[in-house]
């Protein structure tokens, strides 16, 4: 599992990094730090974790009992929400 898991974990990062490369807001802002005589270089920490979830009909299922008795955990917090705006990732934006 763990190759699968490295595997996994370098195309996420090869993935967010194409996709930073290719923003052109990123790209724009880089521009300006050039124009204004800086050099910039962008560097970024994810932390990424990985659970095995056996399988995957079984957890669905579990899932599913446990959202309909209104006993689910709690997925996100306001603090993950506004982790994930500042990255312009849209979330599901239920009241706590």
């Amino acid at each position: 599992m763990d190759d699968v898991v490295n595997r996994l974990s370098k195309e996420l990062a090869k993935a967010m990094a194409t996709a930073l490369a290719n923003d052109r807001s990123v790209e724009a802002c880089h521009e300006r730090a050039r124009v204004a005589g800086y050099s910039m270089q962008l560097s970024l920490e994810a932390v990424i974790g990985f659970a095995s979830r056996g399988d995957c009909q079984a957890s669905s299922q579990g899932s599913k009992a446990s959202a309909s008795d209104g006993q689910s955990a709690q997925l996100m917090n306001s603090n993950d929400r506004r982790f994930l705006r500042s990255l312009r990732i849209a979330a599901d934006e239920r009241t706590e």
